[in-house]
């Protein structure tokens, strides 16, 4: 099943007439990151009646600060937890087909630099590859010194005895929501952004719609629902509480946040389209580089926060971490001058509370479903790699706790996402290259016939690919085009800044409303803000 042209447009007024029609839907999704988007799909493709709400812009959220990886969970072999590596692994090959324009393969090394590493962990990822069957893509080999400076010609040769090179997958995050986004729509789905759920409609004890608010008009909306769904992330709590309140009865959180700092440099630093991964730095944590998108992300931290900030920013411990492990095992070792964006996700890690509801299911380690008293299905937790396992997941409670007739399943799991269509051989780019036209996939023709496809503002963005996102795309701000349907935000906050202008004109004139450039100017200089 793919989904093909003609394009959707997205104007606002649609949406929000469509939005205030008198209607009962089959299930309203709340939130739109890599949870709800799935679920969106899973239930329009089987033929439900969706509406799905996000109170700021799809994948504004930990959807897109991910560490831009589609993998199978090397760390959970050490844990013994072979069934979610397995599931994961065969995740990953369906993600890879699905949508091939925006996951691709990726080989990793990690070099050894200990007489015992090459072969400790080159056990393990045998094991791995093993797992994935099938669905592996490529086998593991064990590197020489030579070679391992070959595949990473700027690691650290002092001490260097060679290394393990396997595989996985990378992936553009904010992109897929998009594509996750509007095959759901193709599907049938009404999805609004920048309509915030404000609170829920209980009758006789039971929950039986929202309240959402369209944050460009005011205007409040009265949403009825067989079931509601609350996959808001590390937010969720907040409608637990709310939907506790209503019923009388107490709310325990469910979500401690951690955040993960990330930190794109030059890709002259890991000149090289591998990845390279080093599994235990010296107090216990993962290093990542990884090329992504003609730059190298490193990463990653694992920080408690007790905030819910929106933008959260990173503490200077946890830059001076990655910059000092980064030395560690790169000759060419980036300074705080040579950091073009600094980025910050919010992971929500779970503790299902025992005494909520009837059906509280732990589904994996990764993700939590729980079904409330009222109704209310909440899911958190999980990773983008199992995104359409966990929206199976989340309609099997629904079908469990009587919300909604069961209706056949598997029907995403050949699921070519908009602008698939091309074959994956057919690809002439890979992620790991600098942004433009091949991040669309099939649609590349329909940018390209849009005016102004000749005018390159910066960075790989032409003005054809902001108009597309504003009639395409449902972009409403400057932030949307340059940190999600582009990702030069991510890329080059300095870059992002200098087009932000431009891009705000053309916004101006596609949707006839303040596009929010003041905004991102002073969002871009925290991308580019050094801790204190």
């Amino acid at each position: 099943m793919t989904f093909e042209s003609p394009l959707l447009p997205t104007r606002r007024a649609d949406l929000i007439n469509r939005l205030r029609a008198p209607h009962t839907y089959d299930i309203a999704i709340i939130g739109g990151g890599a949870t709800g988007l799935g679920v969106a799909l899973d239930a329009a493709a089987r033929g439900f009646s969706v509406v799905l709400v996000e109170s700021h812009d799809f994948a504004k959220g930990t959807s897109s600060r991910a560490t831009k990886l589609v993998h199978g969970g090397v760390r959970y072999l050490a844990q013994g937890n072979i069934s979610l590596v397995r599931e994961a692994l065969h995740e990953r090959t369906r993600l890879l087909a699905n949508a091939p324009h925006l996951a691709q393969p990726l080989p990793f090394v990690m070099p050894s630099y200990k007489f015992w590493e090459a072969p400790f962990y080159g056990v393990g990822l045998k094991m791995y590859d093993a797992l994935a069957g099938k669905a592996g893509l490529g086998a593991t080999q064990f590197l020489n010194r030579a070679e391992t400076l070959q595949l990473l010609p700027t690691a650290h040769q002092d001490g260097l005895k060679g290394g393990v090179k396997y595989w996985d997958g990378q992936f553009d995050d904010a992109r897929l929501a998009l594509a996750l986004a509007r095959s759901a729509a193709r599907a049938g789905a009404l999805l609004v952004n920048y309509c915030p759920a404000t609170g829920l409609l209980h009758e006789g004890g039971k929950l039986v719609g929202l309240q959402a608010t369209d944050n460009e008009s005011g205007q409040t909306l009265a949403l009825r629902a067989k079931c509601i769904v609350n996959a808001a992330g590390v937010w969720v709590d907040q409608l637990r509480l709310l939907d506790g309140q209503a019923i009388g009865r107490e709310t325990k959180p469910m979500v401690a946040p951690s955040q993960g700092v990330h930190i794109v440099v030059d890709r002259s630093f890991l000149p090289t389209d591998h990845a390279l991964l080093v599994p235990k730095t010296a107090d216990g944590r993962v290093l990542f580089a990884v090329p992504w998108l003609g730059k190298t992300i490193l990463g990653t931290t694992d920080t408690p926060r007790n905030d819910l900030a929106r933008e959260p920013l990173a503490f200077r411990e946890e830059v001076d971490f990655i910059l000092g492990e980064s030395a560690r095992y790169l000759s060419k070792a980036p300074g705080p001058a040579d950091i073009k964006s600094i980025w910050v996700g919010l992971r929500p890690l779970v503790k299902p509370p025992e005494d909520d509801g009837d059906s509280t299911q732990a589904l994996s380690r990764e993700h939590t479903v729980l079904v409330s008293k009222s109704g209310l299905v909440t899911v958190t937790g999980g990773k983008w790699t199992t995104y359409r396992a966990m929206a199976e997941d989340v309609l099997d409670n629904c079908f469990a706790a009587a919300l909604l007739a069961r209706r056949p399943g598997g029907v995403t799991a050949d699921l070519k996402l908009v602008g698939a269509q091309l074959p994956a051989h057919a690809l002439p780019h890979k992620i790991s290259d600098a942004p433009g036209l091949h991040l669309y996939g099939s649609e590349a023709a329909e940018v390209q016939a849009l005016p102004g496809a000749e005018r390159v503002l910066g960075g790989g963005l032409t003005e054809a690919m902001v108009r597309f996102s504003a009639r395409y795309e449902y972009a409403r701000t400057v932030e949307d085009v340059l940190a999600r349907r582009s990702r030069l935000l991510f890329l080059d906050a300095s870059l992002a800044k200098s087009l932000a202008v431009a891009v705000a004109e053309l916004l101006t004139e596609e949707n006839q409303r303040d596009p929010q450039l003041a905004e991102f100017l002073a969002l871009a200089d925290q991308y580019l803000l050094l801790p204190g």
